[in-house]
């Protein structure tokens, strides 16, 4: 055996060799678990924080040429800048993420970011592009068989074609995303979308059936779009079918749950439409003045993103330079470590000559301790295999006694049913003679025969010798040797008269056979039983055949 000094040699040489390897080895796990850091962060609103994170696991991932790794990076870097309304810095993000999939990876993730730069576009109101790339990320899906992602472009599509006002396209696509996307989370944008498009098809009473079968599904804040979307477009219904009363009912409830800032402004403007329509004219310039405030916030938003966007990018060249400084004062210790290892493996070497000795007659005691245990194992086998013979010679010999005692119970029940036969010929004999008798005194009473009141005399005779005969129980105390001696200590009360009855009982004849048998009524024989019972000082109810069998 290794001597437990060599292995914590081991042991401690192979931790030296590994540790600068361990200090300064990030893999890509690592950098998923960097990304999803990222991304939560930017969840949280703290984009300066997201972009820090999100900056240094792309240049990681650069210098691996872990294309996944940077694709997600550079991805999520341009959903920062989407977020803080920079569009330039966003799309120039997604168009480095696009070069990344297109060379390195799957159309998935070609899709996705495709997808990111369409919505930018939507949202710069820069309808034509973001068309062009909506399409492209809905021919890629189909060409993949992605029917979900498919459904969600198509929704996409719907939602550009109506804004383009072209409702007979808007509607193809809307077809298709209701089927595609019939079991996904995509669907109730798709119904939601549907709506939308009845409507500008004036198709109003479709639109406001199925509206009013959405409204129940639309709870959560997650959904607050759809709800807002829902009741707007109940609203513009409303007004085509001139109910203006309704059609206020409805806008209020969309401004009620619209978190959107940038819809406010369709909100105001159907309102200052509605009001003039209602020759409020107040009202209507009220409402036209809140979409000019509306839209002076959105740029002042916008014009203090963009210097939280310039502060950010500030930081992240500090935060790079400083990447860089701390990536040389690695290379200095990286280059210290290797000659830390270089150290432990001569030390190593010289630890395994020294102890190779040592192994070597670790391994002879070894075989040693083997082959004494080989015996050791053998004798035991041996053990084993002669408790096992003892074993099933014990079961041979119980095998053998349950067989005779099998044997000795079987000639009991034998014998008992000879003595039961027994028995119920000399009731049937004695019922015969009761018979004969009653017959002949009949004859006797009517012709006063001498001769036949002879007979009836000798046949009483034979009849009370018959029920007095003691041979039956001499050969019922063979078969069932202890029976009445068991009786009578348990029950010293019980008279010979009491055992008769019992040994009767113990065959397993019937009331009327032993009324037979002991020449009484079957009531009498009843009442018998009952005394005897009680003799016993047992329960009234006992069942005495049970009771006396399982003596």
């Amino acid at each position: 055996m290794i001597s437990k000094c060599f292995r914590r040699n081991l042991v401690f040489t192979i931790f030296l060799f590994l540790l600068p390897f361990q200090i300064f080895a990030i893999d890509q796990k690592d950098c998923e678990k960097m990304i999803i850091e990222g991304v939560e962060a930017m969840n949280k609103k703290d984009f300066t924080k997201s972009l820090q994170i999100l900056t240094k696991t792309r240049k990681i991932a650069q210098d691996n040429k872990w294309y996944r790794e940077e694709f997600l990076a550079t991805n999520n870097i341009g959903a920062n800048y989407y977020m803080r309304l920079d569009y330039g810095e966003a799309l120039n993000n997604y168009l480095d993420a696009y070069k990344i999939a297109v060379a390195h990876l799957d159309e998935k993730s070609e899709m996705t970011v495709l997808n990111n730069i369409a919505i930018l576009y939507s949202r710069d109101r820069k309808t034509e592009k973001a068309e062009d790339y909506f399409l492209k990320a809905y021919e890629l899906a189909g060409q993949v068989n992605n029917n979900i992602s498919k459904g969600l472009y198509a929704i996409n599509l719907t939602i550009v074609s109506n804004e383009k006002k072209d409702y007979k396209t808007a509607k193809k696509y809307i077809d298709e995303a209701l089927k595609l996307t019939l079991d996904s989370p995509y669907y109730l944008l798709a119904r939601s979308t549907y709506v939308e498009t009845l409507v500008n098809l004036k198709q109003f009473d479709e639109a406001e059936k199925i509206s009013t079968e959405l409204l129940p599904k639309l709870n959560g804040v997650e959904h607050s779009e759809y709800k807002t979307q829902i009741f707007y477009n109940l609203s513009t219904i409303a007004e085509q079918k001139n109910d203006l009363q309704k059609s206020f009912h409805y806008l209020k409830l969309a401004e009620a749950s619209n978190l959107n800032y940038d819809f406010k402004e369709n909100i105001f403007e159907k309102f200052s439409n509605l009001y003039k329509q209602k020759n409020n004219i107040e009202r209507a310039v009220s409402y036209k003045d809140s979409i000019m405030v509306i839209k002076d916030s959105v740029n002042k938003i916008k014009n203090g993103q963009l210097f939280e966007n310039s502060k950010i990018k500030f930081e992240l060249q500090n935060s790079q330079k400083n990447l860089a400084e701390s990536q040389e004062k690695l290379t200095t210790e990286r280059s210290l470590f290797i000659k830390g290892i270089l150290l432990a493996i001569f030390v190593f070497i010289i630890v395994f000559w020294a102890l190779r000795n040592s192994i070597v007659k670790n391994k002879q005691q070894k075989i040693i301790e083997q082959s004494n245990a080989e015996i050791a194992k053998l004798e035991l086998e041996k053990e084993k295999k002669n408790k096992e013979i003892l074993e099933n010679q014990l079961k041979e010999k119980e095998v053998l006694a349950l067989l005779e005692e099998e044997k000795y119970k079987n000639e009991i029940e034998a014998k008992n049913r000879k003595l039961t036969t027994k028995a119920l010929q000399l009731t049937t004999k004695i019922e015969l003679i009761d018979d004969l008798v009653k017959t002949l005194s009949r004859q006797t009473d009517d012709f006063e025969n001498q001769d036949v009141s002879n007979i009836i005399k000798q046949l009483k005779i034979f009849q009370r010798q018959s029920r007095e005969e003691e041979s039956f129980f001499i050969h019922f105390e063979e078969v069932n040797q202890g029976f009445i001696s068991k009786i009578k200590t348990l029950h010293p009360d019980l008279n010979s008269n009491d055992i008769r009855f019992l040994s009767y009982v113990y065959m397993n004849l019937s009331m009327k056979e032993i009324s037979s048998l002991l020449s009484i009524t079957t009531e009498a024989c009843r009442k018998r039983k009952e005394r005897i019972i009680k003799k016993m000082e047992q329960d009234d109810n006992l069942d005495l055949y049970d009771y006396i069998t399982s003596l």
